[in-house]
């Protein structure tokens, strides 16, 4: 869909953005994948960028989960050693910085990395470096943190919740689940979370995505979740919108989950070009995010895997700023709803709102 109204698009890359759903390996450069696939001899489906980046962009526009999660077969398999996985970060947090984006929590899966040898940490440890050379070679404009995942389809273990735990004083701020929602229950991870609440951790989990309502609800009272992965499906719990002569929605009842959801501001981590691709939106003007938004719930704008989707969050805004009228002062308060959730500390992201994207916005309005 092309953006009708809104910030024109050059307004929208220069503005602060700030991300906490992009997954490392769902975010790759397609020449990067050709070079890193020729480095380890992995077989790829075509052997150019631009064949590549159209083959990823084609196969994740299936409309099923299921099939979307296949095509990371391709990413994760050439990212098997430290400098291919410090190479992927570095390249990651230069492409975020050049869209705009001056704070990302970008997740990945040390386990689906140790094919040839690395240990977990030595898997964080190169995407550490990789951070930090992309951070340095972006003139220090975007600071990127880890959120360390366990594939939900594997053994439960929390060995992964303790990796984060251990490198949280070396960019690591949290813990995630993902991967097939339907029929692997967050809960089969309770000991990784209670551990993660335990040690003071945070927690976002994958939930409401392809599954409904109930892994929302278990994410929440049950395992603790921070903020919520996608989290498209609390728009089951929400009846009888009102919606005013601008489009835009002015009252709604909600369910017990939604409404605590909504007061407890529990975090939105929406992906709505993702969602398009996976069946959990049929358009971007049909979103869950519009009328979320105009209930007032912690929504944020996110990604999800930026080569699937052939995305960035310039890219998101724009689609959304057209598809619903939205103006700068949207997407100033998406983006500090996003800076209030993330994992940082909190006197560093009183900071980040304050010292960096308020003014931006105060000049535009100036």
């Amino acid at each position: 869909m092309e953006p009708t109204r809104g910030p024109a698009p050059d307004v929208l890359k220069s503005a602060p953005k700030v991300l906490l759903h992009d997954h490392l390996d769902g975010g790759l450069r397609p020449g990067t994948v050709v070079d890193l696939a020729a480095d380890c001899g992995h077989e790829l489906p075509a052997d150019d960028a631009e064949s590549m980046g159209r083959w990823f962009r084609e196969a994740a526009d299936s409309g099923s989960l299921v099939r979307y999660l296949e095509t990371f077969e391709h990413t994760v398999g050439v990212m098997q050693t430290g400098p291919a996985l410090t190479r992927v970060a570095r390249e990651c947090a230069e492409d975020l910085a050049a869209d705009g984006v001056v704070y990302a929590e970008v997740r990945y899966a040390p386990e689906l990395h140790v094919r040839q040898g690395l240990t977990l940490a030595e898997v964080v440890d190169a995407v550490q470096e990789g951070f930090q050379e992309g951070a340095a070679n972006s003139g220090g404009r975007i600071v990127v943190r880890h959120l360390l995942t366990s594939m939900r389809q594997a053994a439960p273990s929390r060995e992964i919740a303790e990796l984060a735990i251990a490198r949280r004083d070396r960019g690591v701020v949290g813990f995630d689940i993902a991967g097939p929602e339907d029929g692997y229950p967050p809960t089969r991870f309770l000991d990784a979370f209670e551990y993660m609440r335990r040690e003071n951790g945070h927690i976002t989990i994958h939930a409401g995505e392809a599954f409904g309502l109930p892994s929302i609800w278990e994410a929440v009272q049950v395992c603790g979740a921070d903020r919520l992965g996608h989290g498209v499906r609390i728009v089951d719990d929400v009846f009888d919108a009102v919606v005013a002569d601008d489009g835009s929605v002015t009252s709604a009842k909600l369910g017990r989950l939604a409404a605590y959801v909504r007061d407890r501001r529990i975090p939105l981590e929406m992906c709505p070009t993702s969602n398009l691709q996976t069946g959990a939106a049929t358009s971007i003007a049909e979103h869950p995010i519009g009328l979320l938004a105009d209930l007032q719930f912690r929504v944020t704008v996110n990604t999800d895997n930026r080569l699937m989707s052939a995305t960035s969050m310039s890219n998101e805004f724009a689609q959304l700023c057209g598809a619903f009228g939205w103006g700068l002062d949207r997407v100033e308060w998406l983006t500090v709803n996003a800076m209030k959730s993330s994992f940082l500390p909190y006197d560093e992201r009183y900071r980040m709102i304050m010292d960096v994207i308020k003014p931006w916005y105060a000049d535009q309005r100036s």
